[in-house]
């Protein structure tokens, strides 16, 4: 299906800013389709080259260009846009965006063109089996016609029309005046909530001084929940909404212009536990202010659950904030208790054991600031390598840094992943590089996620990892084929004095890096490697799987 942008450029001649007027006009025009009871269709004129035949059939498949009717002042019509009414029967359901016709057949269209005005003449048509009325409106950016909407009313179930019906109608055929003369949509101005009121939810319509002359059913019973308990006609509508939100508080001075009809906007009002929203829609023709539609809408229990969750949410934030403190006591507590130890493998093993509780502490911290439970785990890889390089020895000096990006990863992976980072990181400097110069590196990138990977650089391991399929060196950019889909892999890589000649993952006996092997493999579904760095060093590969749900998986 093509869009309204797709159907305008390759089917009219208009320009960019027509088409923002268009788009603009088309986002608000429910409210035209729902106060009219009728079905809407936005014709704009083909350009010259796309003329249609003479039969009214499409160019395509036709050898020869056809003949057009040289009196007419466009070629043709292409429907851009539809809206069906909420309020009343459709007259057209199929779909018609897109449909294109010469000049002639669609008449009303044309005279709307010609004359520049709002077309009502002719009988009901009974194209469909069904009586519609038709009417065409032409659509005005200052003084250009962008184009004809065509309103259609389904007859079919006529009746007496009730005063809420003819409030309606008078409303409607108010605003098609204002499109025919450029002044709806009003420029600068558009609906700026999640979800404007609708005209089934509430409406009331004021005279030039603001008052209420129409309240329907659904607006009335929104005041009376607000605590206005007596008919809203002949009241000043901004005067009644200031004196039942008063507070005592200092209040928007706008809100009674608005209210009173001569300013377009969107407001929320509250008042004995009910929120209402609202929305002014000034009506001017002939260039002078005649009153204006106001919708309105409880959104009271909208705004309670919104408010739920926010603090939900507040809340969640403040128990990571809690737990990062709790972490933090837990640290100064082994240091403290590290300090008064005489044995050095016992004042060795607290010292690692803060600096586990020190990982674990930065991830809540990051959450205490986070709205949701994602984490830019790039900031947290950049303070863990931080904090691994303050801790080496004055001989080693060794300035870890980070190539490539971790991305946007839920708290269930960046918990555990930044465990094993510090794990790999200590292990490095304590054993790879203890008592020398040489570099530390981690490298990070992901996979499957639809862009060519690139080679980010720094490091000649890049890209050779053990993954189902991909035992062998691949080409700069060529993107790894794994049956997995999205996947993080990071290299923890040094130019130290290497991997011992009997070294074995599985029946290693140092605790760190057995707590590495059960966070990638067992709680994330990932896999470990460690190999021999080319030109002497390490390797440390870390593929971690991101589609699924992680947790254990296997020993």
């Amino acid at each position: 299906m093509p869009t309204l942008t797709d159907l305008v450029r390759d089917h009219t001649d208009l320009t960019d800013t027509d088409l923002e007027w268009l788009h603009a006009l088309v986002s608000d025009w429910q409210l035209l389709a729902d106060l009219s009871f009728a079905d809407l269709l936005l014709w704009v004129p083909l350009r010259s080259a796309d003329a249609l035949p003479a039969d009214g059939t499409s160019r395509a498949g036709r050898s020869r260009p056809g003949v057009l009717d040289t009196g007419a002042t466009v070629p043709g019509w292409v429907a851009i846009a539809q809206m069906r009414p909420t309020t009343g029967p459709t007259a057209y359901p199929e779909d018609l965006v897109g449909k294109v016709v010469r000049t002639g057949r669609r008449g009303l269209i044309d005279v709307a063109w010609r004359e520049r005005r709002i077309v009502r003449e002719g009988d009901p048509e009974w194209g469909s089996g069904i009586p519609v009325r038709e009417e065409s409106i032409p659509v005005r950016r200052g003084a250009k016609i962008l184009g004809v909407i065509q309103r259609s009313t389904n007859l079919s179930s006529a009746r007496t029309p009730s005063r809420l019906e003819l409030t309606y109608l008078q409303s409607a055929s108010d605003l098609a005046t204002m499109i025919s003369e450029g002044r709806f949509p009003v420029p600068g101005e558009e609906p700026n909530m999640v979800r404007s009121p609708r005209v089934g939810d509430g409406l009331m319509r004021l005279d030039r001084a603001g008052k209420v002359t129409y309240a329907s059913p659904n607006a009335q019973s929104a005041y009376r929940r607000l605590g206005y308990p007596t008919d809203l006609v002949g009241e000043a509508l901004g005067q009644v909404t200031a004196d039942l939100c008063d507070t005592g508080e200092p209040m928007e001075e706008a809100l009674s212009v608005v209210l009173s009809g001569r300013a377009p906007r969107e407001v929320e009002v509250e008042s004995r536990g009910s929120i209402m929203q609202l929305r002014t829609i000034p009506l001017v023709v002939g260039g002078t202010r005649i009153g204006a539609v106001v919708l309105c809408r409880d959104v009271t229990e909208l705004r309670w659950r919104d408010r739920e969750l926010m603090t939900k949410d507040a809340t969640i934030r403040e128990i990571h904030h809690r737990v990062k403190n709790n972490l933090q006591t837990v640290a100064a507590l082994l240091r403290l208790q590290a300090r008064r130890l005489r044995i050095p493998e016992g004042r060795a093993a607290l010292d690692e054991a803060v600096r586990r509780v020190g990982s674990i502490a930065i991830v809540h911290e990051t959450l205490s600031h986070t709205p949701d439970e994602l984490i830019d785990f790039d900031d947290i890889a950049d303070r863990v390598i931080t904090m691994a390089g303050e801790v080496s020895t004055p001989e080693t000096k060794v300035t870890p840094k980070r190539t490539g990006s971790f991305g946007v990863l839920p708290a269930e992976i960046a918990t555990p992943l930044a465990m094993a980072l510090t794990e790999l990181l200590q292990n490095a400097l304590e054993h790879g590089l203890a008592n020398r110069f040489g570099t530390l590196e981690v490298v990070a990138h992901r996979y499957g996620e639809g862009e060519v990977s690139k080679d980010p650089g720094g490091a000649s391991f890049w890209g050779e990892w053990k993954a189902a399929g991909a035992n062998e060196p691949r080409a700069p950019g060529v993107e790894p084929e794994h049956p997995s889909g999205r996947r993080l892999v990071t290299v923890i890589a040094d130019d130290g004095v290497g991997l011992p000649a009997d070294f074995d993952m599985e029946s290693t006996e140092s605790l760190g890096l057995q707590i590495v092997r059960t966070l990638i493999v067992g709680e994330l579904g990932g896999d470990l490697d460690f190999r021999p760095r080319e030109g002497g060093g390490t390797e440390v590969v870390v593929d971690i799987p991101l589609d699924h749900h992680h947790g254990p998986s296997r020993p």
